[in-house]
């Protein structure tokens, strides 16, 4: 599980394709700082297995320059990071340890779908973003409630008919990749997952052992 709290954020060193798949190596520092192999990581909202550690060698200063993760086809499929290229910038967060704060919402890492910004609007002080909101998602995102975006917490401001609204504050755009989002840009998605069980349960008419007939 993560918190949607980005705690750096690192650059594609590569990327190399498969069949069926492709491997992707990160350069970065802060979250591989205590990393091991089989740890998760979170890269632009997608809980990705560090395969490999990478010394300073492969594109970074210091002695642990980044990690190396597998995508399979699924992930290429169904999320943005089947258009990563090297340089680009991505989220990283490292999975939440049970004795820290929650800063932002449970996040597991598993992206539902892939919007589309639709536009960015600077104000005085802070930045509004429009991302379309595939039909799919729609029940389970409100007005004020928490979404995910390319592994951002972020509050939703407002949701129209195939979109929603979200406010930038200047720290979010200097500390993550949105501050370099613009119209037509691809983000991960993410909705809150709670929602989604609470969701099922009611639509199964699921019973419970806390229900008790009068």
């Amino acid at each position: 599980m993560f918190t949607g709290i980005v705690e750096e954020v690192g650059t594609v060193r590569a990327v190399r394709r498969r069949t069926d798949g492709a491997t992707v190596a990160v350069a970065c520092a802060t979250v591989v700082a205590d990393a091991r192999l089989g740890d998760s990581i979170n890269v632009n909202g997608c809980c990705l297995t560090v395969t490999r550690l990478l010394d300073g060698e492969d594109g970074a200063d210091g002695a642990a320059g980044g990690f190396g993760a597998d995508l399979m086809g699924e992930t290429l499929d169904r999320t943005a990071l089947g258009r990563l290229v090297p340089g680009a910038p991505v989220n990283l967060e490292r999975a939440l340890r049970a004795d820290a704060r929650l800063g932002g919402h449970l996040v597991s890492g598993h992206v539902d779908a892939v919007g589309q910004v639709l536009a960015v609007e600077p104000h005085a002080d802070w930045t509004e973003m429009t991302v379309s909101l595939p039909a799919s998602l729609s029940p389970y995102v409100v007005p004020k409630g928490s979404i995910t975006v390319d592994g951002t917490s972020l509050t939703v401001m407002a949701v129209d008919d195939g979109r929603f609204r979200v406010g930038l504050i200047p720290h979010t755009l200097t500390a993550t990749v949105l501050g370099s989002r613009a119209a037509g840009d691809e983000v991960n998605l993410e909705t809150d997952v709670v929602a989604k069980y609470v969701e099922r349960m009611l639509r199964g008419g699921v019973a419970t052992p806390y229900h008790q007939e009068p």
